[in-house]
C-alpha cells in the first residue's frame, strides 16, 4: 500500500518561508509526476507546482518566483520551498503522486493527507 506523508506546514508571518516535504512509501519502483496542490476554505483545489521524474517543473502563476519544487527520486520524496509567503497562500497543501509502480500495482495515483499552511501576522 502506497502512503504519502507530508510535513513542514505551520504558521508563518507574511514574507516568511516554509519548506514542505512529502515522502512516499510502499515498495515503490517508479513515480512519474509529483505535485503539490492546495485548497483554501471555500475554494477549489488548485495545482501549485509539478515536477516530472526527469526534473521538469511547472508552477501556478501566483507562485512563480516565490516557490520552488524539487524531488529526490532515491527517497521518493518531493519538496516545496515557499518564500515570501503571502496571506493568500493560506491553505491546506496536498502532495500528489501520479502513476506509481510498485511490486503489485502499476498506474495508480495517490494523495497525501494534507498539511496546513497559515500566513498571518
Amino acid at each position: 500500500q502506497v502512503q504519502l506523508v507530508e510535513s513542514g506546514g505551520g504558521l508563518v508571518q507574511p514574507g516568511g518561508s516554509l519548506r514542505l516535504s512529502c515522502a512516499a512509501s510502499g515498495s515503490i519502483f517508479e513515480i512519474r509526476d509529483m505535485s503539490w496542490y492546495r485548497q483554501a476554505p471555500g475554494k477549489a483545489r488548485e495545482l501549485v507546482a509539478r515536477i516530472t521524474s526527469s526534473g521538469s517543473t511547472n508552477y501556478a502563476d501566483s507562485v512563480k518566483g516565490r516557490f520552488t519544487i524539487s524531488r529526490d527520486n532515491a527517497k521518493n520524496t518531493v519538496y516545496l520551498q515557499m518564500n515570501n509567503l503571502k496571506p493568500e497562500d493560506t491553505a491546506v497543501y496536498y502532495c500528489y503522486a501520479d502513476w506509481v509502480a510498485t511490486l503489485t500495482t502499476v498506474g495508480y495515483d495517490y494523495w497525501g493527507q494534507g498539511t496546513q499552511v497559515t500566513v498571518s501576522s
